[in-house]
């Protein structure tokens, strides 16, 4: 028996909204977060990229994804990183906000990466470590068919439950080159345990190439991501072009899943005075992810935003260039 009138349309939005929470709580899994734009931010799923540059960066992220869906899901994401010369590596603060349906999940990182000296091609490796807060939270929000109380499975009472975890990454890059990475989530996998769910460590795989066609004029950027938790893998392709250090536009294919065009702009500042130097970033990324599957006859697709802000503020002491002669 339908316990609330629903139309047609409401009725199919809510029945894929329940079958998609449904599969992610009966896998005891905890899903990280997904984004078209991650390789503007590689930081987010790999902590040894902290510090990976001498500008401190402050990104932000946010995904509404199927759109159309009732309760679909909504994810932001803010991310800090900045080197460290007296540490010899970079400091890493995140922070994320996902909401699908009955579930939301918050997570806050902090993170260091140790860095070597450049090698003699100038490609540079570091070691990444990460400690977080995770909270999920599962509401009683239901519409169902039948009386889900009977289910042990469903709370029928908002539960919430909060854990600690760990996570690692290494990374090597050549700035203007390439890069790679490898990482894991949730290696730890410590038990949610009011909510008896347990979350699944993931393992992210990266790497891009700049390809120089005009000099610094004209670039062809490819990124790839490969994740997987060893029951499912995912993988992103990108290849976008960067005209004049300030324009690009490219496609994302995520098999099985979505295609995405990706545009975006960014404009940098550089100020060089005898006594400072300052040197300022600014990006803005936009993509749109196309459904390939059938989950586009309910879905309109995915909007996703990306900002950041890169500085760097210098001093530079003066120079005594008169000697004194009767302190020779």
């Amino acid at each position: 028996m339908i316990r609330t009138a629903l139309s047609s349309k409401t009725f199919r939005n809510s029945a894929i909204a329940v079958t998609l929470f449904g599969a992610i709580f009966q896998a005891d899994a905890q899903q990280d977060p997904q984004f078209t734009q991650w390789f503007m931010e590689p930081a987010m799923f790999n902590p040894a990229v902290a510090g990976n540059s001498d500008l401190t960066c402050i990104s932000g992220v946010y995904r509404n994804q199927w759109t159309g869906l009732s309760n679909d899901p909504n994810t932001a994401m803010l991310t800090a990183h900045t080197m460290v010369d007296q540490l010899k590596g970079g400091l890493l603060l995140s922070f994320y906000n996902d909401v699908l349906g009955q579930e939301t999940n918050n997570l806050a990182r902090l993170g260091y990466a140790y860095h070597l000296d450049p090698m003699a091609n100038g490609a540079i490796l570091s070691f990444g470590a990460a400690v977080s807060m995770f909270n999920k939270t599962i509401g009683n929000q239901w519409v169902a068919i039948d009386d889900y109380t009977a289910d042990s499975a469903i709370p029928n009472d908002q539960q919430s439950a909060s854990t600690t975890d760990v996570d690692l990454g290494i990374y090597i890059r050549k700035p203007g080159s390439f890069y790679a990475g490898i990482s894991a989530t949730h290696v730890a996998e410590v038990a949610l345990g009011q909510l008896s769910i347990q979350p699944t460590r993931h393992y992210y795989f990266m790497g891009g190439y700049d390809h120089q066609l005009d000099g610094d004029y004209l670039v062809l950027r490819s990124n790839i991501l490969a994740k997987t938790d060893l029951n499912a893998t995912i993988a992103d392709v990108n290849v976008n072009v960067l005209w004049n250090n300030m324009l690009w536009g490219g496609l994302t294919w995520r098999p099985g899943d979505a295609v995405a065009p990706v545009v975006g702009f960014e404009y940098a500042m550089e100020d060089k005075q005898k006594t400072s130097y300052a040197k300022q970033v600014f990006r803005l990324g936009y993509s749109y992810d196309a459904t390939t599957t059938e989950l586009s006859n309910y879905s309109n697709g995915s909007h996703e935003i990306f900002l950041s802000y890169c500085f760097k503020f210098q001093q530079i002491p003066m120079q005594n260039r008169h000697a004194n002669p009767r302190f020779l």
